[in-house]
């Protein structure tokens, strides 16, 4: 009797624990949820984490709260979000550089890749760079864009955010697709548009919601965008890829991420509450209005996407010789 009453109860027990997670993923969210962001308040991520997070917190009624973590180009927040535990009450708001590009960049000196030890809930919306030049250059086409180019090869600069990103990235790649010669001049953040609006550099790559203004004041110039579809928000501007380069495509994208192995019905209850979010008539307007496309999805097509940005942009990295200090 004895051993059978042990029996019995180690089945009983063992019944317990294996309920145990599935209960314990059932009863998600029962207290805060964290979305670390890798960059400063007050930036796109982080705007995008607010307002999507506002949304996560009502409708699963618990608060989400962001929590940023800047530094090492977004490196220090996107490793603590890997290291956190996989438990769906860390997440992250990540971007196209700490996701898809530093894993190139910093080859050698981190010992993480977001592309393989993350996991994809979903992608908040595509953000595309345009290119714009100073007024002074008198130029209003990709035509005569390049014709400047080319008739300037010694006397031709451009700015970028910084080394890596994707104001640096795309100007060299359509410099190399051109065949134009440009010399890059890496900037700390939004120095790099003072210096564009002053004259000091002939053009730039920049995120459409930075430069928006100026081009509707007559300050700058837009040439093209660098999505693969006009953007909604500057629909009179053509794409790079029609502008004579198909199949051109480079630009900011921003999307929300969980450490590897967190529930996969967490990963779908915040994939599903997402997308209800970017279907919204009123995000989707505040986020035309800044800029951005929307792009809800599955998280395996997400996923699928992150893979091909690494790839390309691993790509591009090696060939601009890029290297992070």
């Amino acid at each position: 009797m004895k051993l059978a009453s042990l029996a019995k109860a180690a089945a009983v027990a063992a019944a317990v624990l294996a309920a145990a997670p599935a209960q314990a993923q059932q009863d998600w969210p029962n207290r805060t949820v964290k979305i670390v962001v890798a960059f400063t308040a007050g930036g796109t991520t982080d705007i995008l984490a607010r307002m999507i997070g506002q949304r996560f917190a009502d409708k699963f009624k618990q608060p989400f709260i962001v929590e940023n973590k800047p530094g090492g180009a977004g490196n220090i927040g996107t490793e603590f979000v890997i290291r956190a535990p996989a438990d769906g009450y860390t997440i992250m708001a990540n971007s196209v550089g700490p996701a898809a590009v530093n894993p190139s960049l910093f080859a050698g000196k981190i010992n993480f890749n977001a592309v393989t030890d993350l996991d994809p809930i979903g992608q908040i919306a595509d953000v595309p760079n345009v290119l714009v030049v100073h007024p002074s250059t008198n130029i209003r086409t990709m035509e005569e864009f390049l014709k400047y180019a080319k008739a300037n090869p010694d006397n031709l600069n451009y700015a970028s955010t910084g080394i890596g990103t994707s104001s640096h990235l795309s100007g060299f790649l359509l410099s190399a697709k051109a065949g134009f010669k440009a010399e890059h001049i890496p900037y700390k953040g939004a120095e790099a548009l003072k210096d564009l609006l002053a004259g000091r550099v002939q053009f730039m790559f920049a995120t459409i919601p930075s430069v928006i203004q100026h081009i509707k004041a007559g300050k700058l110039t837009a040439i093209a965008v660098s999505s693969k579809n006009r953007s909604r928000s500057m629909p009179e501007v053509p794409t790079v890829a029609e502008s004579g380069f198909p199949g051109f495509e480079a630009g900011s994208w921003f999307g929300f991420f969980a450490p590897k192995n967190t529930p996969r019905d967490v990963v779908l209850a915040l994939n599903k509450a997402l997308n209800e979010a970017l279907t919204d008539k009123e995000i989707d307007a505040r986020l035309v209005l800044d800029g951005a496309d929307p792009k809800p999805g599955t998280p395996e097509e997400f996923g699928a996407f992150v893979k091909a940005e690494y790839q390309k942009w691993a790509e591009v990295v090696k060939a601009s010789g890029a290297k992070a200090n």
